[in-house]
């Protein structure tokens, strides 16, 4: 990824803003903006391994819109279940309820940042069918920090995906992180209108997203991916 890619595509527009179509790749680049800017009532889905910082990113930004996700429907649903039942018992009624949260979201029409772990390509369909159907889009964050980062993650926050279960979503989302540096690149994920890449930097710089009309990003101001050589270490 070439210097002058970076700074082509942060040109879009204003100084530290950015709307971004197709794929944009800052992982390995200073130069992230400050903002994400995305039509109104877009849905934006934020991906990445368990620990990778994906509800700190919601909570950042979750000023913009509703954000969905799975941790705060857990929660909902321990509240109300007897205290020595274990979660996996009701573990599939609480992903039902995920279900039910996101369909409720999208109905209403507002923007929206969905928490995902990336290796469900069917939600993305669903939700982008969904949007798609009131004239919004859909657009995808994700957050590639690599296993060992998304592990000492899961440790600061005292939460721990199974082994098997953490194990599953690194090979998915491997899958896709290497589809999008193959060939047509953004035409891994073709319900997304664009797709940003982010790495532990520059996940820091994106302050805030916004929903707003405005105009498109200038052609070609798309970045290339990473190699994965540079990207999946510690994967």
């Amino acid at each position: 990824m070439s210097d002058s890619g970076r700074s082509g595509t942060v040109g879009g527009e204003a100084a530290g803003r950015l709307r971004p179509r197709g794929l944009v790749d800052f992982r390995g680049s200073g130069g992230a903006p400050e903002l994400l800017s995305y039509p109104p009532g877009a849905v934006v889905v934020v991906s990445g391994l368990p620990g990778s910082g994906k509800s700190t990113l919601l909570r950042r930004w979750s000023a913009a819109a509703t954000a969905v996700d799975p941790r705060d429907v857990h929660e909902a649903c321990e509240a109300v279940m007897p205290a020595r039942l274990p979660y996996a018992v009701y573990r599939p009624w609480a992903r039902l309820e995920h279900v039910r949260w996101l369909r409720a979201a999208v109905r209403a029409g507002d923007p929206m940042l969905v928490h995902d772990c990336g290796s469900r390509p069917w939600l993305r369909r669903w939700l982008a069918r969904s949007a798609g159907r009131q004239g919004r889009e859909l657009h995808l964050v994700l957050l590639d920090v690599g296993a060992a980062e998304a592990l000492a993650g899961q440790d600061a926050r005292g939460r721990w995906a199974p082994g098997r279960v953490f194990a599953r979503h690194d090979r998915r989302l491997g899958l896709l992180l290497r589809a999008l540096s193959g060939p047509g690149g953004a035409g891994a994920v073709p319900e997304a209108a664009s797709v940003v890449l982010l790495d532990r930097v520059s996940r820091q710089r994106v302050a805030a997203v916004e929903f707003r009309s405005g105009a498109p990003a200038v052609p070609g101001a798309r970045t290339a991916p990473a190699p994965a050589s540079a990207r999946r270490e510690g994967a």
